[in-house]
């Protein structure tokens, strides 16, 4: 009785079997007679070619100025001007501001005096020693008199150096009365206006950027570091940078850092990008779109991007045939650089692809290309 009802069991899953397989085969036959009766798809195209192409990694990056300056006064004093515009460009040497001069001035002016003083002295002091020379060789005075009057002369000597010494400091003093900027570069917000006192290495009157060259500064994953180094060590490598939302022609720069860890959290080493910015188009603080040139692959065999469909077996691509129905083909995808996707084989020059109306496509399928479009991307 088991065996029978086992041999019963079979069966009857066996029935089910057959009868939902008759079905598919039904409704398969249903969909490829449905399918026939459907018009053509509108599809564009483009035409597989072969070219150059170079490999790029991309990053976001972030703007940094080459050199950043905070000015800030070196004496105590009273700003009467300032000598520029918020957001103005500024030269090296320019003036910024100037400081009440009168209280330096005047400690210049004593500083002088007491030189001028002491000088006389010390003249004096060496004429009266020449004499005390000549005398005390012929017995007329003691020798202790001769060295009295030579150790004072020394000591007056000393103290000449002393007041050159603060006549240059006071100089320098009244100098730092005019500030100037230290660098090229474009000036911020003034900080302390007019009017203001200001204290030695203690406020800051205005941040200067300089803008021209300037840094971009990306990461990119660690596992390209062998190759960054390599071509880095070779030649010099191209970076270029496009600010976000701008449509106009990347700006080309090179690379001119790579730092010196991994950054163990990320996996992913920081490098430096150096541009001459001559358009001031990038400021410090940007977020920019950056494209890193590794290597150029010469001859090689592409497709759009957007033209790759991805599925449960790889990279595949609709390509048109003769009678303008579509055939599935898979590619093996290396590298992408473009809007190009560099494949290994499995296309031709020459033929057809789908890159937009994939959605509506299966095998066999039937399409209207855009010619229009298709020989527009050709000539590319």
């Amino acid at each position: 009785m088991k065996r029978l009802g086992i041999g019963i069991a079979i069966l009857v899953v066996a029935a089910l079997l057959g009868g939902y397989f008759i079905h598919r085969h039904r409704e398969s036959a249903a969909d490829a007679k449905k399918r026939q009766g459907m018009p053509p798809a509108p599809v564009t195209t483009q035409a597989i070619s072969r070219k150059t192409v170079t490999l790029k990694l991309d990053a976001i990056g972030t703007v940094e100025a080459y050199s950043t300056v905070t000015v800030k006064s070196r004496i105590d004093g009273q700003i009467l001007k300032a000598g520029f515009r918020q957001g103005q460009m500024v030269r090296r040497g320019e003036l910024l501001f100037d400081l009440d001069p009168k209280p330096f001035q005047a400690q210049l002016d004593q500083a002088q005096a007491v030189l001028a003083r002491d000088q006389a002295q010390f003249e004096n002091a060496r004429l009266q020693t020449r004499r005390d020379a000549d005398l005390v060789q012929k017995g007329f005075i003691a020798q202790a008199k001769y060295d009295t009057d030579k150790a004072t002369a020394d000591a007056l000597g000393a103290s000449v150096d002393a007041d050159q010494a603060a006549v240059q400091l006071a100089r320098l003093q009244l100098g730092y009365t005019r500030i100037r900027s230290p660098i090229d570069g474009l000036a911020g917000s003034i900080l302390i206006y007019p009017g203001n006192l200001v204290k030695n290495n203690d406020t800051t009157l205005v941040v200067i950027n300089q803008v021209q060259p300037i840094y971009v500064t990306f990461s990119v994953p660690q596992e390209n570091l062998p190759q960054i180094q390599h071509e880095l060590a070779s030649d010099t490598v191209k970076v270029e940078a496009q600010p976000a939302g701008d449509a106009s022609k990347p700006i080309v720069g090179h690379l001119s850092f790579v730092n010196n860890a991994v950054d163990a959290t990320t996996g992913t080493i920081q490098l430096k990008a150096t541009f001459a910015n001559d358009g001031r188009s990038m400021t410090p603080g940007q977020f920019v779109n950056v494209a890193l040139a590794l290597k150029q692959l010469p001859n090689a065999l592409v497709v759009p991007t957007q033209a790759i469909e991805r599925g449960p077996k790889g990279s595949y691509v609709y390509v048109v045939k003769p009678d303008r129905t579509v055939e599935v083909r898979y590619v093996t995808a290396q590298a992408s650089a473009g809007g190009d996707t560099v494949i290994d084989g499995g296309l031709q020059p020459g033929e057809e692809v789908v890159t937009d109306g994939q959605l509506r496509l299966y095998p066999g399928a039937r399409v209207t290309p855009d010619k229009a479009s298709s020989a527009t991307d050709a000539n590319r």
